[in-house]
């Protein structure tokens, strides 16, 4: 069963309030309908295998891992050698982080339930202590695995072009963005859906 990110008209009469130009955006798409994984681990996962590599061939890979895994968690992943996770296409080291991951997992180093207590900050900050993730992965877990409602990730480029586009920026700095983080707030996270779509669908 597929599951979306929730908004409904509290956030887009929100942001349409606010702005008028993102306001003409919602009007355009529409309701947009963005699949989550509320499953952690294999988000963690598949955004892992996901950086710096297109979004075909993250789905590739994805599909390979899960077919031969079956449901990717700590314990089918530490059944696994790195060598076979190589061999789904993905690198060397991507392989030692998920290895890695899984094993952090297993030992109770790493407990994935209590990032759902946690406020966003403390999240990032607890993910990025992973090797292999970053600020913009730990967003996008936050964003499209918890369903937080105000992510808008900087380091996004997507994003950033979104708001190039709809504000005809030639350039966004981070004092720039932080403009528009400031207001969006507390719905960034639907306000990112917008930008991506504006930008060209990138997520």
């Amino acid at each position: 069963m597929n599951h979306y990110f929730i908004y409904g008209n509290r956030e887009i009469d929100y942001l349409k309030k606010k702005d008028k130009k993102l306001a003409r955006a919602i009007e355009t798409f529409g309701h947009i309908y963005r699949r989550i994984d509320h499953d952690i681990f294999s988000s963690v996962v598949r955004h892992i295998i996901g950086q710096q590599i297109s979004t075909k061939a993250q789905a590739a890979i994805w599909e390979r891992t899960e077919d031969l895994l079956g449901t990717v968690n700590a314990e089918t992943v530490n059944a696994v050698s790195a060598d076979f996770l190589k061999g789904l296409g993905m690198s060397s080291r991507k392989a030692e982080y998920i290895k890695e991951f899984a094993g952090k997992v297993l030992d109770g180093q790493f407990v994935l339930y209590e990032l759902w207590e946690m406020p966003d900050k403390e999240v990032i900050s607890r993910l990025k202590s992973l090797r292999g993730v970053g600020a913009w992965t730990a967003e996008m877990i936050l964003l499209f695995c918890m369903e937080r409602p105000d992510i808008l990730s900087y380091d996004d480029l997507a994003l950033r072009r979104g708001i190039q586009m709809i504000y005809h920026h030639k350039t966004i700095s981070r004092s720039l963005f932080e403009k528009y983080r400031r207001r969006y707030s507390p719905y960034g996270s639907v306000a990112s859906l917008y930008l991506w779509a504006v930008a060209g669908g990138n997520k």
